[in-house]
């Protein structure tokens, strides 16, 4: 039984950690501001394309190393990590106009960055899921739905500290807040029951379930659309409609804060509307956004933040539920199941990072036509929702055939 002192630990670390995820983004009309940095959009993407690749190594990583280290040291270890891409953007506004010295020091934040979440995030789930078995599914969403909560009050942050003129304030208070959250979580037990197959035994077994592949293809393709709309929708406003900083923070307070409320909602909800069926009809909904986003008229930006609030909704309980469906189903990947999923995320998360700004550059496309273009991964995205809740819908119908019976 999990002490509480554990879950707060648990919970809060989520609220840290989405601020820390969404500082960079966040930041991004400081990043390619003339006055500021002055990175292109492809310098702009080009910086997530280390934290994509640590993240995915990281995360494929802690599974063998949380049985030899254990899960706790893997997450210090990640906390830390965060830290260090705190210090580093810090420290890299004292250098803003070197360009090739600065950019350095954001790649080198950002790879630390892809560490600390590789190693958190999985971490975080899993403690998670072992704290509440009988609730896998609610408790993983509220674990990620505080994690929502603070990718939608970085943006807050950001704008607050950009109008005080000192838009660096908001890695100095994430940078504190971990230091104290690392400081707390050393005194806390958080040790786990391994569940399902240990990595001793499965050690030589090189093939993975089949089943797995669908829950990693949807897993991706997750990540192409969280980021099309976390990374890239303060650049969409201010390109779009030309909007000021706290227009486009706006744009992506508005994304986080639903995704967010989507999790609590559906948590919320899942005693009258099976998670089988939400994981189903929510990709339509983001299909519905990207639609909206590539058409809305350059004289109405109210629209276009409201597109984002929609992508926040559709996109909100899907990965959650991806990680509690496949923990449940996956047993013989024991605990590396969240971290292999978490890595397939990253992998989409990448692939839109970077990939949007070689398409403006290079192809010339705008990002409305860009965002026209990802409705089609949205789509793909639907028809495997059916397949990823197959095994869960089986499982509620036997349940209530039994309920039935008796």
């Amino acid at each position: 039984m999990a002490q509480r002192s554990e879950i707060i630990t648990v919970y809060t670390a989520g609220v840290i950690q989405g601020v820390a995820l969404v500082t960079f983004p966040a930041a991004g009309t400081v990043f390619t501001s003339p006055q500021a940095y002055g990175l292109s959009s492809t310098e702009y993407g080009g910086m997530f394309v280390p934290q994509a690749i640590l993240a995915v190594v990281a995360s494929l990583a802690g599974a063998g190393l949380s049985a030899r280290l254990g899960a706790k040291r893997l997450y210090l270890v990640g906390l830390a990590a965060n830290w260090l891409a705190m210090a580093l953007l810090v420290a890299s506004r004292f250098v803003m106009h070197e360009h090739a010295l600065t950019y350095g020091i954001l790649l080198v934040a950002t790879t630390a960055m892809g560490i600390g979440f590789g190693f958190t995030v999985p971490a975080l789930n899993t403690f998670a899921a072992a704290f509440f078995p009988e609730t896998v599914d609610k408790a993983v969403l509220a674990l990620n739905a505080l994690l929502g909560l603070g990718t939608a009050l970085a943006p807050v942050f950001i704008a607050l500290f950009t109008g005080l003129g000192v838009w660096w304030g908001l890695p100095v208070m994430v940078g504190l807040l971990l230091l104290g959250l690392f400081w707390f979580s050393l005194a806390q037990p958080l040790n786990i029951e391994p569940s399902g197959t240990t990595a001793s035994q499965t050690r030589g077994k090189s093939k993975l379930p089949a089943r797995f592949w669908l829950f990693a293809a949807f897993a991706l393709l997750y990540g192409v659309g969280e980021t099309m709309n976390g990374n890239w929708a303060g650049l969409y406003m201010s390109q779009t409609f030309d909007s000021q900083t706290t227009l486009a923070a706006l744009a992506l307070t508005i994304f986080w804060a639903t995704v967010t409320a989507g999790r609590v909602l559906f948590a919320f909800l899942g005693r009258w509307v099976p998670e089988p069926w939400v994981c189903r009809g929510l990709p339509l909904v983001v299909t519905l956004a990207f639609m909206a986003s590539a058409s809305v008229p350059k004289t109405a930006p109210v629209l276009g933040l409201l597109t984002f609030g929609l992508a926040g909704l559709g996109c909100s309980a899907l990965l959650p539920l991806t990680i509690s469906f496949a923990q449940k189903e996956l047993t013989s990947m024991g605990t590396s199941v969240a971290g292999a999923l978490i890595a397939c995320y990253q992998l989409g998360y990448g692939f839109a990072a970077f990939g949007v700004g070689p398409l403006q550059n290079a192809a010339g496309l705008s990002l409305k036509t860009i965002y026209a273009g990802t409705t089609g991964v949205a789509l793909v995205m639907s028809g495997l929702a059916w397949l990823v809740a197959r095994s869960e819908t089986k499982s509620l119908l036997e349940k209530s055939v039994a309920t039935v019976k008796t």
